[in-house]
């Protein structure tokens, strides 16, 4: 089991206090959590929070070819995502989306993207494979840090259809 850094609000990195406000905004007492190894894959995050790996919520972010507009997928940890899925729901075809376009439309790097409180809002669509859990874990704005939310308030939070998009 991996120790959590302690740190108080004001000690949060930028991303992460960001994330812990939004959540308090919305009602949620859920508690940004800064780890003291990397959380930037799935896999990592499971392991550093000693739970499935399913259980940790990935935020992919790609870029619709014709509009340009960031699209945010999220999935759990042991599925991937087709792309073929995604395109036929948002109607455009859809590429991986580079660092730099990443951090300019989330605000967040790669390996540290959250769910939701983007600096441009991403068109959202969330695995239906999320309701598996109670309870998920997702990154909190770095690449080092997760916070626990009810899954259906992840759902409501990040705004996006709900949909089967595994592939």
């Amino acid at each position: 089991m991996v120790v959590e850094m302690e740190q108080g609000m004001n000690e949060l990195p930028a991303g992460c206090r960001q994330i812990q406000h939004y959540l308090r905004d919305n009602g949620l007492d859920c508690r940004v959590r800064v780890l003291a190894v990397s959380t930037k894959t799935a896999q990592e995050a499971a392991n550093a929070l000693g739970c499935a790996l399913a259980q940790v919520v990935k935020s992919l972010v790609f870029r619709a070819k014709a509009s340009d507009r960031p699209v945010l997928v999220l999935t759990c940890g042991d599925n991937r995502v087709s792309e073929k899925k995604v395109a036929a729901l948002i109607g455009e075809k859809i590429g991986r989306a580079d660092g730099d376009f990443v951090q300019a439309r989330t605000g967040y790097a790669v390996g540290g993207v959250a769910p939701f409180a983007h600096r441009q809002p991403p068109l959202v669509l969330i695995d239906g494979a999320v309701h598996r859990f109670d309870r998920v874990w997702a990154s909190a704005g770095t690449a080092d840090s997760m916070f626990e939310i009810a899954t259906g308030e992840l759902i409501r939070l990040a705004g996006g259809q709900v949909a089967d998009i595994a592939g």
